[in-house]
């Protein structure tokens, strides 16, 4: 299994407009952050969460060339405003519409907002069409399994999902946009050999995990290895990476792991 990480920045990105703090004026690459995103591939399936504002520029930046479906965690803009630029992916599948799984919330917010892509063939070459699915707790695959569960974010749940590849028994773990992490939703998690948290800053936040509670989430669940990630420019990397426990770093964009 390979994790891409398209984004980890918030819904403002990194550097912010009209700021000129450390982070935001940074030389170091890991800290210009584009809106959160990850690209999955387990045994050949290639899965798609989230598509932020920067969807099109993450994808030529990191080659991304095929997408078989794709998984909105939510419908908040950072995370829904990028799905118009996956109508090339759609002329990549033959013309077929592109299957997106999501919650009630997620599917509605996409109907509102790209209603001329309901349909089962695009318009005409060159469109984007959704067939929207609810995505179940468990999604079987002949490359593994999705499990998902809900995660609270603010006045909306977050889809929270696993994933397992079927040939090497791989399991990764992806929980963005939370404030917490139910007790279900760890115990889905446990023997995972990696897990992404979202980790927003070192302050409070009411919708969104700090730094010291994605900390305490990951060494609850016990991960060898875990990330964080929806970062603001309140966290330099290089200094949030030398503060955190061992086997716990923040993610960058373009930051590429490989499970097992």
């Amino acid at each position: 299994m390979e994790v891409i990480f398209l984004g980890t920045g918030t819904s403002q990105g990194v550097p912010m407009i009209a700021c000129d703090c450390a982070v935001c004026s940074s030389a170091d690459s890991r800290n210009k952050r584009t809106r959160s995103s990850i690209h999955v591939v387990m045994d050949g399936l290639h899965v798609q969460v989230d598509a932020s504002p920067e969807f099109r520029l993450q994808c030529v930046r990191e080659n991304i060339r095929q997408l078989d479906f794709f998984i909105l965690t939510h419908g908040h803009a950072d995370h829904i405003a990028g799905m118009d630029d996956l109508r090339r992916f759609c002329d990549l599948l033959g013309g077929e519409a592109l299957t997106v799984y999501s919650t009630d919330e997620g599917m509605g917010r996409v109907l509102s907002i790209y209603p001329y892509a309901m349909s089962e063939r695009p318009i005409s070459k060159g469109y984007a069409a959704f067939k929207l699915v609810e995505m179940p707790t468990l999604l079987e695959l002949p490359q593994g399994t999705i499990r998902s569960t809900l995660l609270p974010h603010g006045g909306v749940n977050t889809l929270g999902l696993i994933f397992t590849e079927r040939s090497t028994g791989a399991k990764f773990v992806y929980y963005t946009d939370c404030k917490r992490v139910p007790r279900e939703a760890v115990e889905l998690a446990r023997g995972a050999a990696g897990v992404v948290l979202d980790g927003l800053r070192p302050l409070p936040h009411d919708s969104h995990m700090s730094i010291d509670e994605a900390v305490a989430v990951a060494r609850e669940i016990g991960a060898p290895r875990s990330w964080l990630t929806h970062l603001t420019h309140l966290n330099d990397h290089a200094e949030l990476a030398a503060a955190l426990p061992p086997g716990i770093a923040p993610a960058y964009d373009g930051l590429r792991i490989s499970f097992p």
